[in-house]
């Protein structure tokens, strides 16, 4: 049996992890593939806000990648402005896009809609590089010594692989081959709802399309939080969270899930309550927050390795997720693509890869404090003080926020 040119690389996850990585292998000329659960790139196309990219992280993954232009083309500067308000809706501290001017260059983070990105990152793909529809059911060591492993799909479909990188989020199918953690609730959970386009344009929703301004907005106080964001397409997006249980949901009844979050916010300013009041009925979710342990690392297994929410998931109170996951994909790539063109032993690929693993995992461990400690800064008893004051000390820290 002839013995592949390259080896046989698998990623699990069509997210901005996984085809960061399919891109800068194939850009450095090593092949692999990715497979993606979701039927096609159309789907769940309505979900997914605005990404913020750092220069050196989610930015440079692109700009190595030949896709620096096409970010431009296609990112908002102005949409990287933000406020802060408390539940009568009082805006306590803001910071407009406009301002952006007077910042370094490297400190700009200019927003991108998920599914622009994600538009963006597969046309730039190879042709047949990316399965749609392939859900990841089991893997299976081949034990014939080459540490091969086949993987088998819901749809029926196997394959076999040297490399298997999960890119498959906090539920990661592929992370209990190299460790036992699972994803861990922080006690806190709520919903996604959003206003359609046209819906925003409406008078009666004049006052609420000013508060949530250009970019995001964050209401804290009374243990809750009312975060709304502005999408390129004009879509607005509310995330609603409090401490709760972990069973907690929503009636599937549109108007009774509506009933439920409207009660859960009397009290709170009229132009945030009539964002619910006019939200699209068929884009309402239950959104709990999960993490794995702060530090979370393992032991390296050859042939098996994790980047992105697989490796460190974290609450988005910290910005940092898909920042981190890029640059994970694009470390990873670079070192596989050295090891392999250069003509490594499988033993030194892999322990290059392990060092690429400790690498990355030290750099996640810093954001996933930051995030930890804003989340309970933001439905602590002290918002929005409490979270001002720990966000303003991470702003006024450029150096901190361009590590992701």
């Amino acid at each position: 049996m002839s013995t592949p040119p390259h080896p046989r690389i698998a990623i699990i996850g069509g997210g901005p992890a996984g085809l960061t990585l399919l891109l800068t292998l194939h850009r450095r000329g090593i092949p692999a593939t990715v497979y993606e659960r979701e039927p096609s790139i159309h789907s769940r196309a309505h979900l997914g806000g605005m990404l913020d990219l750092g220069h050196d992280s989610g930015q440079r993954a692109l700009r190595e990648n030949g896709l620096g232009p096409a970010f431009a083309r296609h990112s908002r500067p102005e949409a990287d402005a933000f406020r802060i308000c408390d539940p009568d809706g009082h805006i306590l501290v803001s910071k407009d896009g406009e301002q952006n001017a007077d910042l370094d260059p490297l400190d700009l983070r200019p927003e991108i809609d998920r599914v622009v990105l994600r538009r963006i990152m597969v046309d730039a793909a190879p042709q047949g590089s990316i399965k749609w529809g392939y859900a990841l059911a089991s893997v299976r060591e081949l034990g014939n010594g080459t540490g091969e492993r086949e993987l088998t799909f819901a749809n029926g479909h196997t394959a076999v692989v040297d490399v298997l990188v999960g890119a498959d989020g906090g539920n990661s199918h592929v992370r209990p081959l190299v460790s036992p953690a699972a994803p861990i609730y922080h006690g806190v959970s709520g919903a996604e709802v959003s206003v359609l386009p046209e819906v925003a344009k409406k008078p009666e929703l004049a006052d609420a399309v000013a508060l949530v301004g250009a970019g995001s907005m964050y209401a804290m106080g009374r243990g809750q939080t009312f975060m709304t964001q502005l999408n390129g397409d004009g879509r607005i997006r509310v995330y609603m969270l409090f401490t709760t249980p972990e069973d907690w949901t929503m009636p599937g009844d549109a108007e009774e899930a509506r009933r439920v979050l409207l009660e859960k916010y009397e009290g709170w300013a009229p132009a945030m309550r009539r964002l619910v009041e006019h939200c699209d009925d068929g884009a309402m979710y239950v959104r709990p927050m999960y993490h794995l342990p702060i530090g979370h690392k393992w032991e390296h297994v050859d042939g098996v390795t994790l980047i992105g929410d697989a490796a460190h998931l974290m609450s988005p109170f910290a910005g940092a997720g898909v920042n981190l996951a890029m640059l994970d994909a694009l470390e990873l790539g670079i070192t596989l693509a050295e090891a392999i063109s250069e003509g490594k032993s499988v033993a030194e690929r892999e322990a290059a890869v392990a060092r690429c693993e400790k690498e990355r995992l030290e750099a996640a461990k810093e954001f996933a404090e930051i995030a930890n400690a804003n989340l309970q800064a933001s439905l602590g008893p002290d918002a929005p003080a409490s979270a001002i004051k720990i966000m303003s000390a991470f702003f006024e820290a450029p150096e901190r926020r361009r590590k992701a």
